[in-house]
Formats: structure tokens, sequence, C-alpha cells
């Protein structure tokens, strides 16, 4: 199997390295060009306007690749480690795999439809990424916490669990606040009259 081959532990690797350098170089981009304001904003402000858009779309879909491979390998992982252990369903297993590429299916939406062009179909895909992102990583600690000791350490099960937490907690006031505002531009001026849909 896949998993059992070594040298598989370089595609999360890969995963993470990648999205920073698609995040820090679209970010850099923008601040540049005078898109963005240097301090803190949205991502997917830093991948609005050419030229940083195309860099921003192309990189975070091939993140959304890198994920699902990286989730897929994950599956087959558990899978092999289930058959001498059976510590959790099958269709558990798969599930979770499922709501895992819902995610990456919702990154790549969002990389392809751009803020300010669609932005009901970039909200829709941040909501599944963000949403199906929340759901997995949950599913993930709770399949950790099944396979211990064999598989797995306490302390990394309530590492996973508490960025699991956290993330729920992140995810709630992101909903709540999105669903106040509409963007129709990034740049304001003073005084400016905002349109609300």
């Amino acid at each position: 199997m896949l998993c059992c081959m070594p040298g598989v532990a370089f595609v999360p690797a890969l995963l993470v390295s990648w999205s920073s350098a698609a995040f820090i170089i679209s970010y850099v981009i923008a601040v540049l060009a005078g898109h963005v304001e240097p301090l803190v904003p949205y991502i997917s402000d830093t991948g609005t306007k050419p030229p940083e858009s195309g860099v921003f779309g192309f990189m975070i879909n091939i993140s959304a690749l890198l994920a699902a491979i990286t989730m897929y390998i994950r599956y087959l992982l558990i899978e092999k480690q289930n058959e001498s252990s059976h510590f959790v369903r099958s269709s558990c297993n798969m599930f979770t795999l499922c709501i895992g590429l819902m995610g990456c299916t919702g990154m790549g939406i969002v990389a392809t439809f751009q803020e300010l062009a669609v932005p009901s179909v970039h909200d829709i895909g941040a909501l599944v990424a963000f949403g199906s992102g929340v759901v997995y990583i949950t599913l993930q600690s709770v399949i950790s916490y099944k396979s211990c000791p064999r598989w797995n350490t306490y302390f990394v099960c309530h590492i996973r669990m508490a960025i699991s937490v956290i993330s729920c907690f992140a995810f709630i006031p992101m909903i709540v606040f999105a669903s106040k505002i509409s963007m129709t531009k990034i740049d304001w001026t003073p005084g400016e009259k905002v349109k609300s849909y």
C-alpha cells in the first residue's frame, strides 16, 4: 500500500510549504503593487487583483490538490492500521475522507472565483472549505483518540483536539461577521458610502 512506502511524509510537508508560499507570495505582490494595506489584509484580498490573482489562484489550486493527496494518504494509513486493531469503522474513515475532499473542492472554488469578481461563489467556496476543514480535523482527532495507545500518543491526540477546538471557535465568529458585511471593493476613501446588498 502507498501509506506503507517510505518517504510519503514529504507530501504533508510539501502541502504546508506550498500553501505558506502561496499566501506569502500573493501578499508580497499585492502589497508591492499597492492593492492591499500591509497590515493584516484578508487572505482573499491578496488574490483579488492581477497579477497576484493569477499567482494566488494557481498556487491555491495546487494546495487543494496536495491537501486531497494528504487526506487520501491519511485514509490509507488508517485503513492499514485498522486491519490489525479494528479501532474505527471503515465507513467512518471513508466519511471523514469525503468531508476532507469537500473542503479541498471549496478551496479550489475560492482560488478560482475571486472575491470581488464572483463574491457569492467565492463565499460559498470559503464556507465549504472552512466548514469542511473544521469537521475534518475534528473527526481526525476523534479517530486519533480511538487509535490510542497503539498508533498514537495521548499527547498528539490532545494537540489535535486543541487545534480542532480552536478551529471551531474561530469558525463561528467568521460566519457571524461575514454575514454582516458584503464587500464590493477593497479600496475605500474617507467619507465614501458603503453599498449594502
